[in-house]
């Protein structure tokens, strides 16, 4: 008797294709409304303190931009619901790009708050409405994969901006690093056409007011609130805190802290496709309070950019985790109320950080007021230990 053996090979189902045309057109508006944001956010705060403002015009700065995005942002859903992707993509870049230029106009400290306050509301258009509109073009098969890229892509803007902004602004002039933010969120808005203007999404909708309410959601936002305190700081006070004559150790520690994110970012995207992200959670926030709390000793070239490193790490993590981890928990409808609820916290976490060290700082000088940042942030430790084991996904 003959035994007959299948060799048939089984089949393999294909993986959903990530780099798709709208992803590749989100991309383009994602780059410009980056780099445009990051061109200016450590470059305004020595603006308006070098127009006399002092140390507190820095953190007015900082955090007007911060406190104008965190109420864009909670507005932003409703307006997608209204007026569709599009319109509030193009509108945000345009108010990222266009207020650039008047800022070349007046050093007055109540002129450049103005200014940071149109660029908020414009930078929370585009980061709420393009990060729900992003989240529905990656296949969910490919969550952490998809969002580890467009980490990248998005963490490539501060990587080269924050540094280059720093060194424009020393060898050129402020007017350049003003004209060169405008340009590219303005350039940007080529793109937006060719993205989709609605999609349809699976689930019940819900609100902010809810998502504030559900505790699944709520932990991974405050922790990554607390870890964006001190981004804000970094890059508010940091070309402040190190010796006038360190322009070079800024720029240094500027591009490694946005270098050692990016990378983190997508090590964590990754690794939460295959362990889950609520795992990696705690360690970005050690790591993140760590690298602050190293930033005491400013006066040591060394340990500062160490410093940075050790808390870009922290920060990636921490970024891909949350991110991940809050889309997964519920249905593509929550997706909009997802992505603001998770860039409130960046910039609420950065806004109130830029503000409230100013004044820290201006009392107890910049060695003390890192260690008490620090410090603090170690108070995000009860949640993020709440999520380091799997929950039920949607």
């Amino acid at each position: 008797m003959t035994e007959t053996l299948d060799s048939t090979p089984p089949t393999l189902v294909p993986r959903p294709p990530l780099l798709t045309r709208p992803l590749l057109l989100r991309f383009v508006s994602i780059l410009g409304a980056s780099t445009s944001f990051y061109l200016l956010l450590s470059v305004v705060p020595g603006y308006a303190t070098a127009g006399g403002g002092g140390v507190g015009a820095a953190g007015l700065a900082t955090g007007a931009l911060m406190l104008a995005t965190v109420v864009g942002e909670l507005a932003t859903p409703g307006l997608v619901n209204r007026y569709g992707y599009r319109a509030v993509l193009a509108v945000g870049l345009g108010l990222l790009g266009a207020p650039a230029l008047a800022l070349a106009l007046s050093r007055n400290l109540w002129w450049i708050v103005a200014v940071c306050l149109l660029r908020g509301l414009g930078f929370a258009f585009t980061v709420v409405a393009g990060g729900a509109l992003t989240a529905s073009l990656i296949p969910v098969e490919r969550r952490g994969e998809g969002l580890a890229l467009v980490g990248i892509v998005s963490g490539v803007p501060s990587l080269v901006a924050l540094p280059l902004s720093v060194w424009l602004a020393a060898h050129t002039g402020y007017g350049v690093v003003f004209a060169a933010g405008a340009v590219v969120a303005l350039a940007a808005i080529l793109a937006v056409p060719g993205l989709p203007d609605r999609i349809r999404a699976s689930g019940r909708p819900f609100g902010i007011g809810e998502g504030l309410r559900t505790a699944e959601l709520l932990r991974p936002a405050v922790v990554f609130a607390i870890t964006a305190v001190a981004a804000g700081i970094v890059v508010t006070f940091l070309p402040l805190a190190v010796p006038a004559s360190a322009t070079g150790l800024v720029a240094v520690a500027l591009f490694v802290q946005p270098a050692a994110a990016t990378v983190a970012r997508w090590l964590a995207g990754r690794h939460g496709d295959r362990h889950g992200p609520g795992r990696l959670v705690l360690p970005g926030l050690l790591l993140s309070a760590a690298g602050t709390l190293l930033m005491v000793l400013t006066s040591s070239p060394v340990a500062v950019v160490v410093a940075v490193g050790v808390f870009g790490i922290g920060f990636g993590v921490a970024q891909n985790a949350t991110l991940t981890l809050m889309y997964a928990r519920v249905h593509a409808a929550g997706y909009g109320t997802v992505s603001a609820l998770w860039n409130f916290a960046y910039d609420a976490g950065m806004g109130a950080g830029a503000l409230a060290f100013g004044w820290l700082a201006a009392g107890t000088g910049y060695p003390w007021a890192f260690a008490l940042t620090g410090t603090v942030m170690l108070t995000a430790l009860a949640p993020a230990w709440r999520d380091r084991t799997p929950t039920r996904n949607h």
